[in-house]
Order: structure tokens, then sequence, then C-alpha cells
């Protein structure tokens, strides 16, 4: 339950459109719903302005679909990540029609709350390698789920930094950047340092055998001597789209 939902019920009650019954029933979930194997917590954006998400792998088929019908019972936008296409397979016959998922980016979203028509700010997204866009996409959906707009550059790594070069006014337009880079990871040091807004490193775990599975990115871009640089754990899309999101509402408060 996000605060518009939880507005518009005191005010239903206030209004007398429901009764007190009623509005204790949709409450009744909160702070969070214990289905034994989960605590689901439909307090959480109330708390941070962010409904808890789903992490898809680990979880069972049914598992994830008692937590899915958990968070839409609740009025709360579902996000599903790292979830296989063949678990997919397996329960989207069993969740809402309105699901829609991305098999690049591994998510799966289903947008309770009305389609938000005006996404607001500025997030440009860039990826090293098209072999990165899957963990790329993965913070798009994330960002554009909670409300931000999102702008893509992909493909424009070190090998041809001229690919980025010729799309410098863009990126010096955007509010925060995130940039997702496997191999050497030296595409977010070389973004920092053209940029003056913060940017966000996504390392993946792109590359061959000394890349160590992303750890050498990892390093890479903890290491940056760019400014404002600020780096996600490996193969961490989700998150890197969340943490520039608030970002990028915080541009929208001082614009108020």
């Amino acid at each position: 339950m996000d605060k518009n939902i939880l507005e518009k019920l005191l005010l239903d009650l206030y209004d007398h459109k429901i009764d007190p019954k009623q509005a204790a029933d949709k409450l009744s979930t909160l702070p969070y719903q214990d289905l034994d194997f989960a605590r689901v917590d439909h307090h959480r954006s109330l708390r941070s302005g962010l409904p808890e998400v789903i992490y898809g792998k680990g979880k069972t088929s049914s598992q994830l679909i008692s937590i899915i019908k958990s968070l839409h019972k609740a009025g709360n936008d579902i996000l599903v990540t790292k979830l296989d296409a063949e678990v997919y397979k397996r329960i989207k016959k069993k969740i809402s029609a309105g699901a829609v998922y991305n098999e690049s980016s591994l998510t799966l979203v289903i947008q309770k709350v009305k389609q938000r028509k005006n996404k607001v700010g500025h997030i440009t997204l860039v990826s090293a390698g098209t072999s990165d866009i899957p963990l790329a996409e993965e913070a798009q959906v994330t960002a554009e789920l909670f409300g931000s707009k999102v702008e893509r550059i992909f493909d424009v790594g070190v090998a041809g930094i001229h690919r980025l070069l010729d799309k410098i006014d863009g990126l010096r337009e955007a509010r925060v950047v995130i940039v997702v880079a496997g191999m050497d990871g030296a595409l977010a040091g070389v973004v920092g340092g053209l940029v003056s807004c913060p940017v966000i490193a996504v390392p993946t775990s792109v590359g061959y055998g000394a890349s160590f599975g992303g750890v050498a990115a990892l390093l890479t871009m903890l290491n940056s001597c760019a400014t404002g640089v600020a780096t996600v754990n490996i193969d961490n899309g989700f998150g890197a789209g969340c943490i520039a999101h608030k970002i990028n509402l915080l541009g929208e408060k001082d614009k108020k």
C-alpha cells in the first residue's frame, strides 16, 4: 500500500463511501502479511517511497505466486527481478493477466497502480557492450516502473570511445547517469569525467576468465578517480535503478 492508496482510503472513509469495517479489512495486512515462508512488507512504500520488490531467483513457483498475489491484493505495483523464463512459464497462468515479462532483463511487472503517463526527470542509461544490455534493462524497468523517465545509450564502450563522445550533449542533460559495464569496467570512470551529475556504476559478470565474474569491473569502478561515481554490486541493475530514481526525485522537489 502506497501513500496515494492510503490517502484515498481515508478520504473514502471520511466521505462515508466505505464503512470502518471495510477500511479495517483493507488495512489488515499492514505492516506485513505472514505467509509462513515469507513476511510480505505492505508498509514499505509508506516508509521508503518504494514498494517491496520480489527477488525471483531461489524461490519456488508456489512461493512466487503467493507473494505476487499478496502484493497485488494490497494494491501495489509488482516487480519481480531475476525471474528465469522457465519459471515464468510455470506461473504465468496463475497471476494477473496484465503481467509483462521481459525475457532479456528477466523482470516481471504487474502495474496495479494507474499507469503513470508523465514520467519525471531525466535518467540516462549507458551500457558498454551489447552483452551488458540485460542488466541495463533491469535498471530501466525498475526506474520506469517507479515513475522516472529513462533514455538509453547502448554499446558505447571504451574500445570505441568516439561512440560515447557523439552522445555527450545528451549525457550532460541527465540528472543522473547509470553506467553498466563488464570486462574492465572502465566506462563508468570515463563517463564520470565527462558529466557533472551523479554516476551510478553497475559492474556486470560479462567477461573472460580474468574478469572473475565481474570482480575486475567492480574493483575498477570502486577505484575510479572520477568524482561523483558510486558503485553498486555486481549485476545489480535493480539497485542502480532504485538509487537513480530517488536521486531523480530530489531534482523534482527542487523544481517546486
